[in-house]
């Protein structure tokens, strides 16, 4: 199923996202009802919480007096981090339990206010971060809950900045107009992106690259890059013994098919066909059928084996290259962008280079090393310019 991570800072609409999407068919896994619920009385976490603070932290109820009990951890980082040992692991397994409760062509939304604070993001197929201007949320802070201005300005200050949040974002909603407008917002996104992405998902479907149209140099390719590099080191783990971004996105200023490279090392390729494989398509970047391979450099010395992913996502094409670490491929893939990096006039010309392919073959997409003259001469430029600059993958 399609997990979604959604939040915003307080006071942004973040409800108001979810309750749309709710409407839409979601499945809404509120982080602080659950956080709540793992808390209730007669738990074993109100117990545990009781056991490890006493009964002070304890309305005359006997439910949680949550004032009470951030009185005593919120200076104290010892006491913190028990409350968080006994809390943290009750509401991942809670999470858990309502998200394998939905059915299998489920788009589950989790709403999590900290999401991108305790580092959540990679964890997900998708984030989407509710946007809006400080001023708006105080405004709303004051009408709708009746925050007094400082507390609100309290609260806003110990919760990530907007700059943060984008970072982690692949979807920003900017919730400085209407609710009107804000639900027309959240109905395109659902329609465009997150239905397609999760049938995408199910039935392990590839988004094609696209024409290959060549994309401005100021495209947040890196920051792109990093949000599918954490999402595929989270699936992966200690398999994937390195990720890179690669290919001409991965060089600065440099205008670029609208594509992302992402070369994943392997010990070998046996390993990239079994549980591995699986591991990708779940996380959201399926096998492309077929069998793929990097013309070798120089021409005739073998083809150079690998796998090779795409995505899911309708919103994002990637090339996801699996080759075995230190292989020819996997080395010329680094050495290649490395060059580029460092010598302008090759950028230029391999650009020019790019944009003749794609012309010539509009429906190939661009995928590994073409068969042109240029690649081979740049191989030998590139050579030089390791042996003169001692460079190392």
């Amino acid at each position: 199923m399609l997990r979604v991570g959604l939040t915003g800072g307080i006071g942004s609409g973040k409800s108001a996202v979810a309750a749309r999407l709710v409407e839409r068919g979601a499945v809404l896994i509120d982080a602080d009802r659950v956080a709540r619920e793992v808390v209730a009385p007669g738990t074993e976490g109100l117990a545990e919480i009781v056991a490890a603070f006493s009964d002070a932290v304890l309305d005359a109820d006997g439910a949680l007096d949550r004032a009470a009990l951030g009185a005593v951890v919120f200076a104290d980082e010892t006491a913190r981090r028990r409350l968080e040992a006994i809390t943290h692991p009750r509401v991942r397994a809670r999470t858990a339990e309502l998200a394998a409760a939905a059915a299998p062509d489920s788009i589950v939304v989790n709403d999590v206010p900290l999401l991108v604070e305790v580092g959540l993001a990679p964890t997900y197929h998708l984030v989407i971060v509710v946007q809006t201007a400080v001023t708006t949320r105080l405004e709303r802070l004051a009408r709708d809950r009746g925050m007094d201005r400082a507390e609100a300005e309290r609260r806003i200050a110990a919760q990530a900045d907007d700059a943060r949040r984008r970072a982690a974002a692949d979807v920003v909603l900017t919730n400085d107009g209407s609710l009107a407008e804000l639900h027309d917002d959240v109905d395109a996104l659902w329609q465009q992106r997150l239905l397609p992405y999760e049938d995408n998902l199910r039935e392990r479907r590839v988004v094609p690259p696209g024409r290959g149209d060549v994309a401005g140099a100021g495209t947040n390719w890196s920051g792109q890059y990093e949000r599918l590099a954490a999402r595929i080191r989270h699936a992966l783990a200690s398999d994937a013994l390195r990720i890179d971004h690669i290919g001409a996105t991965a060089v600065p200023g440099h205008a670029a098919q609208d594509v992302i490279d992402v070369q994943v090392a392997v010990t070998n390729l046996a390993d990239a066909d079994g549980p591995l494989a699986d591991r990708l398509a779940n996380a959201g970047f399926p096998r492309v059928p077929g069998q793929w391979w990097d013309d070798p450099r120089p021409a005739g010395s073998g083809r150079w084996e690998k796998r090779l992913h795409g995505s899911a996502d309708p919103a994002r094409p990637v090339r996801l290259h699996v080759r075995v670490a230190d292989s020819p491929g996997w080395r010329y893939a680094l050495l290649m962008r490395d060059h580029l990096r460092a010598d302008p006039d090759q950028r230029a010309a391999y650009l020019l280079v790019k944009r003749d392919l794609a012309d010539s073959a509009p429906g190939a997409g661009g995928s590994g090393t073409a068969r042109d003259p240029w690649f081979d001469e740049e191989y030998l430029r590139a050579e030089e310019w390791a042996a003169q600059t001692n460079w190392r993958p």
